[in-house]
This record gives structure tokens, sequence and C-alpha cells, in this order.
């Protein structure tokens, strides 16, 4: 990769840590999952709103953590709002560290995997009407 490369990388890193797409909580999720690294401790949660068709309508993530965790979460709802379930259940491993596109350490590949990782899980992770009251 060339520092030109480098530099686009870091700068659409930097862009999504510092204006992240969809931080927050989603209206009315249907579908939820949080994870964490335990090494570093870095939290992500995903949150889905999935229509009857098995469409994404609508994708939000929250969380702790580093740059890379943070700003692959935001990369990654971004790419997958408005896409069929199916597409998303086939997301690999490969595809996330492709989408955020910079080279990093296998530590680093960690970081930049837990966004994934929750989403993997929030996919087959309906939320009960005991997620959605405020009762906590």
């Amino acid at each position: 990769m060339s520092p030109n490369e480098d530099e686009l990388y870091q700068e659409h890193i930097l862009d999504h840590y510092e204006d992240p797409f969809h931080r927050g909580k989603c209206p009315r999720p249907t579908h939820a999952h949080e994870d964490e690294n335990p090494l570093c401790g870095d939290v992500v949660r995903i949150e889905l709103a999935m229509e009857s068709d098995g469409t994404i309508r609508d994708a939000y993530f929250d969380g702790d953590g580093c740059c890379i965790s943070q700003a692959s979460a935001s990369m990654l709802v971004e790419r997958i709002h408005g896409r069929p379930a199916e597409e998303v259940k086939n997301f690999s491993a490969n595809d996330m560290l492709e989408l955020f596109g910079a080279k990093l350490t296998p530590n680093r590949q960690k970081c930049c995997l837990l966004p994934w990782r929750a989403l993997q899980s929030a996919m087959y992770s309906p939320v009960g009407a005991e997620d959605t009251d405020d009762k906590s």
C-alpha cells in the first residue's frame, strides 16, 4: 500500500470515528446483541430493525472503545443498512477486514471484528418485550 493510500484509509477511519453513522439507539429494534473484547475492554452493541421479509430497515451501534472498534462499527452499520438479512449473514470476517481497509496487526483485527461478531449474534437475537420496556 502506498503512503497516499494509507493516508486515505486513515482519513476514512477518522471520519467514521469522529462523525459515526447511526451511533446511538435504534428507535424500534427487533434484534440486538452486545459483545466485548475482554483483552482490551472494547464494547459494541448492535441494534437492528428488521422487516418481516428480512430486510434490515435500520441499524445502529453504540459502545466504548478504541478508534478501530468504533469506526469499524460505524462502517458496518452503514454497509448493512437496507440490506437483506441473508446477505448480512453471509458477510464474512474477511469482508469486514476488507471493508475497514487498513492493514491491521492480529490484535487490532480483533478490535475491527468486534462489531462484526456483535452483528452476527444480533441477527439471531430477537429483542423480547422485556428488553424494550423501561424497567432498568
